[in-house]
């Protein structure tokens, strides 16, 4: 992803409550940041201007067209597609992150981006005629409520969905405010225990656990996504933990198993091995996770949905693209059992 510095795009934002004398309290994420007249919070893209808290993420500086698939989802709105927007930012400091040019901002040097203040209304009206969803990904949608209510209003009324790719690293009143307007979360767990977790990150792992039982709870659609780090959730028992905690909240979770690419601080490390990844994916099964996914290095095989009891296939999948979904209804053509998940596509 090529971008380019640009100054930051301003504006009012949410979830900031006053402290003492000029100081703000920010409520967005757990950190909860005092942040100083003048200063910004550890997220570097929300600031104190004269005792009021202020966002940098109102911003569009990316706009994919993209599948559904590729966020991933798999259980929502198979072969749709999403229109991708993202602004600056993150809460977490991944040392392998992809997209670190973009999500580092005001941390790393080179970190930037090119965008302009977001137009929810045509952003909107652009995923209505090209896709079926507005997805905000790449940087840390989280950081961005004040777009995502605003995507939301315009997106709504003409049938677009509104979905998140995010670490989930929110406080419960941020997750409140939110989850009435999101349709699906993809949310990443990247470790099993606090420890490899705050190395990695920066933060603890409690919140992400409580932000997927809670986005739950509110009835927005979630997946999982864990990242095979090494150090991290690559050894087997690291990937068992996290698949039985997972389990714990809901084997019907889905939960997608993806490939490390070395970049950013961890260039020099190796990617994940295809039998790594097929372990992984038999030990979420035997730790009674009922829908495991890989993307690609497993072929069909570890994309495709199966019926929980008989094994027919109900959904079959490409690389990026449903090719074929039995679930119209939401029940296995071949048993009749239920398939959790969003199965419907506004076309």
């Amino acid at each position: 992803m090529t971008v380019r510095a640009v100054q930051p795009h301003w504006r009012p934002a949410l979830l900031g409550e006053p402290a003492a004398g000029t100081d703000v309290r920010c409520e967005l994420c757990p950190y909860r940041c005092r942040i100083r007249d003048g200063h910004r919070g550890y997220c570097q893209v929300r600031r104190n201007n004269g005792g009021r808290l202020e966002t940098a993420t109102f911003t569009a500086s990316v706009a994919h067209l993209d599948a559904i698939e590729r966020k991933p989802f798999y259980h929502f709105r198979p072969g749709s597609k999403v229109l991708t927007v993202a602004g600056p930012g993150c809460s977490f400091r991944c040392d392998y992150c992809v997209n670190h040019r973009l999500s580092q901002y005001g941390r790393e040097e080179g970190a930037s981006w090119t965008g302009e203040p977001a137009r929810p209304e045509q952003l909107a009206a652009a995923a209505h005629a090209q896709a079926a969803g507005l997805a905000l990904s790449y940087a840390e949608p989280s950081l961005a409520p004040e777009l995502t209510l605003a995507l939301a209003e315009h997106a709504r009324p003409l049938g677009v969905a509104v979905v998140w790719k995010s670490n989930g690293f929110l406080t419960p009143r941020a997750v409140d405010l939110v989850a009435p307007v999101l349709d699906a979360v993809n949310i990443d767990v990247k470790a099993a225990e606090e420890g490899p977790h705050q190395r990695l990150t920066g933060a603890p792992l409690a919140p992400v656990l409580a932000a997927v039982e809670r986005f739950r709870a509110a009835g927005v659609w979630v997946e999982v996504s864990t990242p095979l780090i090494p150090g991290t959730s690559a050894e087997p028992s690291q990937l068992r933990s996290i698949a039985r905690r997972l389990a714990a909240i809901d084997p019907a979770l889905p939960w997608h198993l993806l490939r490390f690419t070395p970049d950013f601080r961890m260039g020099a490390e190796d990617p994940t091995a295809p039998s790594a990844l097929a372990e992984a994916r038999s030990a979420g099964a035997e730790e009674g996770l009922r829908f495991v996914y890989v993307e690609r290095a497993l072929g069909s095989d570890g994309r495709n949905t199966r019926c929980p009891h008989c094994a027919f296939t109900v959904v079959e999948r490409d690389i990026w693209e449903t090719l074929d979904n039995r679930l119209a209804d939401g029940s296995c053509p071949s048993c009749g059992t239920d398939v959790p998940g969003r199965w419907e596509t506004r076309s």
